[in-house]
């Protein structure tokens, strides 16, 4: 499962504001299956993150951008077949809710064996015509050791 490490301001791993949302802990909990879905290879937990539709797009670190369900869900198939096994530490999630739609800006601390990178990811998010927040579009990006930090 995702780890989650405690926000510096808050001692808790997001902000204080998003805590009285219940929306933007809604969609939090979406952000959460994500990365679960993730670290566990789960092509069907994964599916159910996302929205199906030709308006999704990912862009995984050093990857063109993927539009379509079609070629969204071939990504994760192809990623999750392949050998790497990642772990996710997560920091730093900040929750944006505006009417149907959200999104969330995180770290990805990635752990894979005895390696490890750091990677910026914004995860946008539409609320379906049943109530349920689906991830519209995903994009990662590796950030440097020497990057400008914003406290």
């Amino acid at each position: 499962m995702a780890d989650r490490e405690p926000d510096a301001d808050t001692d808790d791993d997001t902000d204080a504001d998003q805590l009285d949302d219940p929306e933007a802990l809604a969609v939090l909990e979406v952000q959460r299956r994500f990365y679960e879905a993730f670290e566990s290879r789960d092509l069907d937990a994964m599916s159910e993150v996302w929205e199906h539709s030709d308006r999704v797009t990912c862009a995984h670190p050093g990857w063109a951008p993927l539009h379509g369900w079609g070629a969204v869900v071939a990504s994760w198939l192809g990623i999750f077949s392949g050998p790497q096994r990642l772990q996710f530490i997560v920091t730093d999630e900040r929750a944006v809710v505006a009417g149907d739609i959200a999104w969330v800006t995180a770290e990805e601390n990635l752990l894979d064996g005895a390696d490890g990178a750091a990677v910026a990811a914004i995860n946008l998010y539409a609320r379906d015509d049943e109530g349920r927040w689906r991830m519209v579009a995903h994009q990662g990006g590796p950030v440097s050791p020497e990057a400008p930090r914003q406290r």
